[in-house]
């Protein structure tokens, strides 16, 4: 009998390969026809048109999601959104139009994009020879302006001619020789073609005309307009919506586009189809941030790194990084108390206090060696557990505190300290297990064991960890940053049924939160 012909097993491999490859491809065409492109919906500023057609433009092109654009006055969109509660992004030629939507609950997340400032504009070679704003209000010079009503640019004009006593002569002299226009091309347009003299409008816009030229005047320079896109409270899309937002503000994205055309950009985020941000975070903040964490990175479409350790060897890994000029450092540091944020201030901007947690004692159920204060700790055979003060903020709390009282060297010459931890997360653990007789721990620590141990206060303004956050000056993504601190900001609830004390209530510190100083700054990349 014929012996069956022998199969060449790289044959069989690489058919069973192709075979697998195919029905990967089959299931991916066949969940693209199932899952379309997003379309989102961006109510635009009209003034902002060319950047962003562009910019919109791009992004298909470069991700295949279409962006429908809808122009109009700022006020004009905003009050299309509240009325149609439809859409994905709000684009304002003023961030007071996207404070208003966010204070009626229009708008959630927003993004800063660029600056711009009022300028008269009117013809090249400025026939009518107009210098000043009182120039405005001459028998032969017709002007444009846009409403008050419908569009920043008359909003922000009335507001600095109101400031400067110019604004009643000029709105008079408008609605009797010239026009009120709802948007800012609209006015440019009619300077373009002559029907008036000069008209007031933004000085990008101006330098899109190439007809016309800008005349400054102090009075109007003195108003800078922040450019502002916002995601809509009730889009359908809101990680698309956001994803497309920090493209339009992106550095090395939409706002190379913005400055092209002679709008003044902020320093935006670099971009990254997801970034990846690491928070550094002292570990009593752990049980409080998970849950923040988690929800703002599925929303926005980033990763976050989140590393929980004792803050001295958190600072320890900072201080190497910085050394030996390795990547890593972090994006954003929660400390366990504003001791060992100080130790590295000058790598990080300016600081929110977040909330803060008792130190306490922390005994075995019952309390059996009855340890009433800190004194008794000092008892000979007492088995004390302590942070380990160069690993860790409790450590360093915890020695300054006793240090205060008399008891930290006796503590150390009759062996009372059995134990020092890493981290603030290790001590309950050393009386659950009975390792110790006593622990110096957090509220917040303890909290987690409230049916297996008992927690004896502490009578000392020194017993208190305060909890603060930054940005570090070196990250490319402060702007999410900040937007990372606003969702802590909004979790009060949170904090405290982790047994925090919350510290953004107070009038002053409600203030810093909404514009701290963690927000990004102008020139802070080393």
């Amino acid at each position: 009998m014929r012996a069956a012909p022998r199969v060449n097993p790289l044959y069989v491999i690489a058919l069973g390969s192709l075979v697998v490859l195919a029905a990967l491809s089959y299931t991916l065409v066949r969940e693209r026809e199932a899952s379309p492109a997003v379309e989102l919906t961006l109510f635009c500023a009209a003034g902002m048109r060319k950047p962003v057609e562009r910019i919109a433009s791009e992004y298909r092109e470069a991700y295949g999601v279409r962006v429908q654009l809808q122009y109009g006055g700022s006020n004009t969109l905003l009050n299309q959104i509240e009325v149609g509660k439809s859409g994905d992004l709000y684009l304002a030629a003023d961030d007071s139009y996207t404070r208003l939507a966010r204070d009626k609950g229009l708008v959630e997340e927003e993004l800063p994009i660029a600056l711009m400032r009022p300028v008269i504009a009117v013809q090249q070679g400025n026939p009518k020879n107009i210098r000043t704003v009182t120039d405005l209000h001459r028998s032969d010079v017709r002007v444009a302006m846009g409403n008050p009503d419908q569009a920043a640019i008359g909003k922000k004009t009335r507001r600095l001619l109101g400031d400067s006593g110019h604004w009643s002569d000029v709105e008079k002299h408008t609605r009797e020789t010239g026009v009120f226009k709802p948007t800012v091309p609209e006015v440019a347009n009619d300077v373009k073609v002559g029907s008036v003299d000069a008209g007031i409008i933004w000085d990008a816009v101006c330098n899109q005309y190439p007809d016309l030229e800008a005349v400054r005047t102090p009075e109007l320079d003195a108003g800078a307009s922040n450019i502002t896109v916002g995601v809509i409270t009730t889009s359908k899309h809101p990680t698309a919506s956001l994803r497309f937002a920090r493209y339009l503000a992106a550095a090395d994205r939409g706002l190379r586009t913005f400055k092209a055309l002679g709008y003044e950009p902020i320093e935006g985020d670099a971009w990254a189809d997801v970034p990846q941000l690491t928070f550094f975070a002292g570990s009593v903040n752990r049980k409080a941030l998970e849950p923040v964490i988690k929800t703002f990175a599925a929303r926005e479409g980033v990763e976050i790194n989140t590393i929980y350790n004792g803050c001295g060897i958190l600072t320890g890994q900072m201080r190497s990084i910085k050394l030996n000029a390795q990547s890593g450092f972090p994006d954003m540091y929660m400390a366990c108390d504003v001791y060992y944020l100080d130790t590295v201030r000058d790598w990080f901007q300016d600081a929110v206090n977040v909330s803060n947690t008792d130190i306490v004692i922390v005994v075995q159920e019952g309390n059996p060696k009855n340890i009433q204060g800190l004194s008794d700790l000092a008892r000979e055979g007492t088995r004390v557990a302590v942070g380990q003060p160069d690993q860790c903020t409790i450590g360093v709390l915890t020695r300054r505190l006793l240090e205060a009282e008399g008891v930290y060297k006796t503590l150390f010459e009759r062996n009372n300290i059995v134990t020092e931890t890493a981290t603030s997360a290790l001590l309950v653990p050393t009386i659950t297990t009975g390792a110790a007789d006593a622990a110096l721990a957090y509220t917040t620590d303890a909290r987690a064991e409230a049916d297996k141990v008992d927690v004896v206060p502490i009578d000392s303004p020194m017993a208190k960890a305060v909890q603060p956050f930054s940005i570090a000056r070196t990250s490319d993504y402060k702007h999410l940053g900040r937007r990372m601190f606003k969702a802590i900001a909004a979790s009060g609830d949170t904090f405290e049924s982790a047994g925090f004390v919350w510290r953004l209530d107070t009038d002053e510190h409600r203030a810093r939160a909404s514009s701290p100083a963690t927000a990004p700054a102008q020139g802070e990349r080393e």
